[in-house]
């Protein structure tokens, strides 16, 4: 309800927040007057022109936000980040937390969780906890954004009693969202609710002329609203997968839409991306007609998300939807590499970190137009979200949520595959070591 600014009325931003590998980059596009380039956004102001209008912008991220932080939060990122930075910890973390539980028992062993890594990054395990987590985060300037901790891995094999369980699951994630903060989002895995397996034979199938006849929108729609249409590259069984699977889709962008709760469709590894954009624009065709209620996400780091993007914007100004974007640097860069290495095809990702920052900003984002959010995981770059959004920025918190077993294995598997990024922890290591000398030995400042 809060009043938008145009972005060159609202404050710049320094160079660092282009170095920050956890930040994303959420642009919401206003179609369908089609822009040449990708836009950028205005900050959503609070209050009257808004906290950070007229101010000169972020001076700098320099953690001084740290200081509304209480002695045990600064303890604790301490002692996680030092250990989430430990390349062999990560590695065989499943054996380090199975061995654990063995040692300290189950009673223990979730206290110790919850003191430490669920503590940090997890927003609670019921709905109460979750929005005295919102209502914490708005008190700082930021906003909550639910994160579904479900996902299907290739070769799984799961079964449709998970997926329609999962259904449920997602379902009442929306009405939580909605119920913690009345500007919540959410992030979903498409394959938390289709075989990931089935995505990546679709994906497969999207590369040839005959597959991308068979898997057209237009008969994948058609399955949508509950036609039985034949697939003559899938079996009976994933036949039958892919109707269920693209109307529990259908029911979670109807439930999402109605409920003013933006759905963020996560990307996952490149061989499976495909259908998952396929997903998406079945989706977008039929609720982004007034707003963007279900986003896609591009990968920065893979070399074709240019060409992904614009063909994207283009297709959605021809269609007359709204298009809501993800923007992130990539997650899954060790299994990318090894993959493309082991099948011998060429590496579908720049070649370093600097590489991604470039393409990010050669998107030429547009400040004049659009809106850009930002969000970060909670408990990663604080210094980050935390003085964006004390300077009046709409900026998101990623919030995992559920029991230490639901959620801890899913933590695990996101530093497994940030394992580049968790390296990079240094710079926040050392912002939060500083605030802690500063506590608790005052007169050497």
């Amino acid at each position: 309800n809060s009043p938008s600014l145009p972005l060159s009325s609202s404050p710049s931003l320094p160079e660092d927040m282009f170095r920050t590998r956890s930040s994303l980059l959420r642009l919401c596009l206003p179609l369908p007057h089609p822009p040449r380039r990708p836009l950028a956004c205005p900050a959503r102001a609070r209050g009257e022109g808004g906290r950070g209008a007229g101010r000169g912008g972020v001076s700098a991220f320099d953690g001084g936000v740290y200081r509304a932080k209480s002695l045990w939060e600064i303890v604790r990122g301490l002692l996680v980040f030092k250990l989430c930075s430990m390349p062999s910890l990560v590695e065989r973390g499943e054996e380090v937390l199975e061995r654990s539980r063995r040692i300290l028992g189950r009673r223990l062993f979730d206290r110790l969780m919850r003191a430490t890594f669920y503590g940090q990054f997890v927003g609670g395990e019921r709905a109460e906890d979750l929005r005295a987590c919102a209502r914490g985060l708005s008190e700082r300037g930021v906003l909550p954004m639910l994160a579904v901790p479900i996902e299907e891995a290739v070769d799984d094999g799961r079964s449709e009693c998970w997926f329609r369980e999962n259904l449920h699951t997602v379902l009442s994630s929306v009405n939580l969202a909605r119920s913690c903060h009345p500007g919540s989002m959410m992030q979903i895995k498409v394959t938390s609710l289709m075989g990931a397996d089935l995505c990546a034979t679709i994906s497969q199938a999207l590369t040839r002329s005959d597959g991308s006849e068979e898997f057209s929108e237009t008969r994948l729609s058609l399955v949508m609203d509950g036609e039985n249409l034949p697939f003559p590259s899938l079996t009976c069984q994933e036949t039958n997968h892919l109707q269920n699977s693209l109307q529990r889709l259908k029911i979670v962008g109807e439930c999402a839409s109605e409920s003013a709760v933006p759905l963020l469709i996560d990307a996952e590894l490149s061989f499976v991306n495909p259908a998952i954009s396929l997903v998406h624009r079945l989706l977008a065709q039929r609720f982004n007609r007034d707003r963007p209620n279900i986003w896609n996400t591009y990968q920065c780091y893979l070399k074709d998300t240019d060409q992904s993007l614009q063909t994207d914007l283009s297709r959605a100004a021809e269609r007359g939807v709204s298009l809501g974007v993800k923007l992130v640097r990539g997650a899954y860069l060790d299994q990318e590499r090894q993959r493309a290495q082991e099948l011998g095809y060429t590496d579908p990702l720049h070649p370093n970190w600097g590489e991604t920052d470039l393409r990010m900003k050669d998107l030429g984002i547009d400040r004049e137009a659009g809106k850009v959010l930002f969000a970060q995981l909670l408990g990663m770059s604080d210094h980050v979200s935390l003085a964006l959004g004390k300077q009046g920025y709409p900026v998101y918190k990623s919030l995992p949520y559920g029991s230490v077993d639901q959620v801890i294995p899913y933590l695990l598997r996101r530093a497994q595959e940030n394992r580049s990024a968790l390296a990079g922890l240094g710079r926040e290591r050392r912002l939060l070591y500083r605030e802690l000398r500063r506590r608790l030995v005052p007169w050497r400042g």
